[in-house]
């Protein structure tokens, strides 16, 4: 079994930054990816089930929502 290690000079952001990402949910990991990515200049959509309680937060955040529907369609990644 052979164990990769990625660092930051592996990484390009270039290659998102023309991009729409969608991140599904916005728990304690879709909110985290999707505040880094948003801050590190990609366009992000966050996708929520209708009802999501989670939808005021994203308001709060400057997080634009979609329903998972749109914002899957919506999105390159």
């Amino acid at each position: 079994m052979s164990l990769n290690v990625y660092f930051d000079k592996d990484a390009d952001p270039v290659l998102l930054r023309d991009r729409r990402v969608a991140v599904l949910g916005y728990g304690a990991q879709g909110r985290a990816h999707a505040l880094n990515l948003r801050d590190s200049g990609v366009d992000v959509v966050v996708g929520l089930r209708s009802g999501s309680l989670s939808r005021d937060a994203c308001a709060r955040d400057g997080i634009e929502v979609a329903a998972i529907e749109a914002a899957v369609a919506g999105a390159a990644v």
